[in-house]
């Protein structure tokens, strides 16, 4: 048996290209161009592989993955190798025979995101005139075609007052699960951080909400929250620690930790079909740098909960000290820590509010 145990999901990103131009955007910010990308015949040898692998879930995302037209496809051919497949989109590019056609190919799981409860503003935030209403016209239909429903609600500064009408439209939609995504500041985020970083009072507020509407709506939807990094004490697990549970393969056949591992230099990524998907995940140069615990730097080393934690985020950890094996920031034990917190207040209370679209 291989010492490290299979993956439990793949995200599998189809395409950069997207017709939102969201200011956190967590694509690289060199988004590879239509031609780089992959064939349905590359996906499909790389879902047999996965399966084979042992992986159980595979999410389709991008950018926008319904700009592909082989969509349907990739979803019957996962169905059919035994994987739960589900779709993350801004549903914007949908209509009712378009998501009826993935349903009817196998799709079990959708994620829809918002940019906000107020359609001016979400439009304003995702760049894009009339989304807002498409996404709400999508969602509704996706309980009634059988498909299990995600509402992912990424808030920031310039949302979060909109956060208890985003709960009752997610509750509305008939989502099975909320996710309140605070912004995470990698890639084209970083550059927008002074435009979306929230002030403390919004930070605590949106805590003590989320608190108070899991208590009231208990099972009738689940409200997944993740908290903004700057203002925490404890770093999160990230992709669940690098290289134990997931793996996400870029456009152009690389296959990455997570999505936003190609900001360290230095790492090199494998391609599937230059190099088997089992022998990328078990042995690939990426997932060794930073799997397990040998790589850490103190307080990281000696602390109790470096299986726990698996030391935080490396993007992170490079963004903000320059050194991705250094302790992420988010720790309390982290001497960059107090930087961090004196930063993210310094940049909620500078009100900046004109954000940097990316185009492609």
């Amino acid at each position: 048996m291989s010492r490290v145990p299979p993956p439990l999901a793949l995200m599998a990103e189809l395409t950069h290209r997207c017709p939102l131009q969201c200011p956190y955007c967590s694509n690289p910010l060199e988004m590879l161009k239509a031609g780089q990308e992959r064939d349905t015949a590359f996906w499909f040898g790389l879902i047999d592989e996965a399966a084979a692998l042992g992986v159980l879930q595979i999410h389709f995302s991008g950018g926008e993955p319904t700009l592909r037209a082989d969509l349907p496809r990739l979803i019957a051919h996962a169905s059919m190798a035994g994987l739960y497949a589900n779709l993350i989109t801004s549903a914007v590019l949908l209509d009712e025979a378009k998501l009826r056609a993935l349903a009817d190919a196998g799709l079990g799981h959708v994620q829809i995101s918002l940019q906000g409860a107020d359609p001016e503003n979400a439009d304003r935030i995702g760049n894009y005139k009339g989304g807002h209403n498409k996404k709400l016209a999508i969602a509704r239909l996706v309980p009634e075609l059988g498909m299990s429903h995600t509402i992912n609600a990424v808030v920031h500064r310039q949302n979060l007052h909109e956060l208890p009408e985003m709960i009752d439209l997610a509750l509305s939609l008939g989502a099975d699960r909320l996710e309140i995504a605070h912004v995470q500041y990698h890639g084209w985020a970083l550059r927008n951080r002074a435009a979306l970083m929230p002030t403390r009072a919004q930070f605590e507020a949106a805590n003590t909400l989320v608190e108070a509407r899991r208590a009231e709506l208990g099972a009738r939807m689940r409200i997944d929250y993740v908290v903004p990094d700057y203002y925490a004490d404890v770093p999160k697990t990230c992709m669940g620690g690098w290289g134990q549970k997931l793996l996400n393969v870029a456009p152009d056949g690389r296959v990455l930790p997570c999505h936003a591992a190609e900001t360290i230099p230095g790492l090199v990524f494998d391609r599937v079909g230059e190099q088997p998907l089992r022998e990328i995940w078990e042995n690939g140069a990426a997932f060794e740098t930073f799997r397990g615990t040998a790589w850490m730097q103190e307080p990281c080393a000696s602390c109790a909960l470096k299986e726990q934690d698996w030391g935080g985020c490396r993007c992170q950890a490079l963004a903000i000290t320059g050194d991705a094996a250094a302790t992420d920031p988010v720790c309390a034990l982290s001497p960059r820590h107090a930087e961090m917190n004196a930063m993210a207040a310094m940049e909620a209370e500078a009100g900046v509010q004109n954000f940097i679209y990316r185009r492609i």
